[in-house]
């Protein structure tokens, strides 16, 4: 059976006429989900209308803060119709609309309602009579539903969404993890594919004092490799940070335990069980 993360689509893989769901479980997978929308529309010359049911002000701020005061980038309400902007947009000569609609579900309600079925059917059609010039990113918070509501919402959409992997090579494939922080290595690790764990490494740290790697889909992994894990902390200026592994396949811990490396400072093996 796939994985949830495996069925959804890589947001960077996102086209005109897709509808989407992004359901994240923090505020950070929704942004790094989200700017990549955003920017890929940009370079696309594309007009991006981000729908808010909060007051427009403070989304305002924080889009300005996320990419800069470029007029491309509209706040609008969203219990208005995205419909016209949209077409507006088009008329003014943009190659596409990128549309997206924030977490908050009071203007569409929730799933299984009138109102919120009425708002997703708005959205498709807008996708649809638009000529295959809209992409629509719906936003959905995990935490406000059951298991039946998250149901409702993806069986809705035409895709889930996950982040672009930060690494994929067809050998080993790092994937960001969000909550908690890390990454998720999915393939094999050894001494050729090993630099790139290094440069995700570099490029993640966040003066964040944990650190996740999950290996649970990690096929094999060498010497070199768990050397690597191991020195995980060196790409970090954070003193005393713990490198959690989590669900550590059994030859890792094997040689984790033979080298002496199980004890080494600042490395947690998540317990199983």
């Amino acid at each position: 059976m796939a994985h949830p993360e495996q069925s959804r689509t890589a947001v960077g893989a996102m086209r005109p006429g897709d509808h989407a769901c992004l359901a994240y479980d923090h505020p950070a997978e929704r942004d790094a989900i989200m700017t990549t929308f955003v920017w890929d529309g940009l370079r696309a010359g594309h007009a991006v209308l981000y729908l808010t049911g909060a007051e427009l002000d403070p989304a305002k701020a924080r889009l300005r803060a996320m990419f800069g005061a470029d007029d491309r980038v509209e706040v609008l309400s969203a219990c208005g119709d995205p419909g016209e902007a949209a077409w507006s947009a088009l008329r003014r000569g943009y190659a596409g609309v990128r549309l997206t609609v924030e977490a908050s579900p009071a203007p569409r309600g929730w799933p299984g309602t009138a109102r919120f079925t009425a708002f997703e059917d708005a959205v498709d059609r807008l996708v649809a009579a638009a000529g295959s010039r809209v992409t629509a990113l719906c936003q959905y918070d995990r935490r406000w539903f059951d298991a039946g509501g998250m149901r409702a919402l993806e069986e809705r959409h035409g895709a889930g969404v996950r982040a672009d992997a930060l690494f994929d090579d067809g050998v080993l494939r790092i994937a960001p993890l969000f909550a908690p922080p890390g990454l998720r290595l999915s393939g094999v690790l050894d001494a050729s594919t090993l630099p790139a764990l290094a440069a995700a490494l570099r490029d993640l740290d966040d003066g964040a004092a944990h650190l996740c790697i999950d290996l649970s889909r990690l096929d094999f992994c060498d010497l070199e490799g768990v050397r690597g894990l191991v020195e995980a902390n060196r790409s970090t200026a954070v003193l005393d940070r713990q490198v959690i592994l989590r669900a550590t396949p059994g030859c890792v811990e094997l040689m984790l335990r033979v080298s002496g490396w199980r004890d080494a400072p600042g490395i947690v093996l998540e317990a199983t069980g």
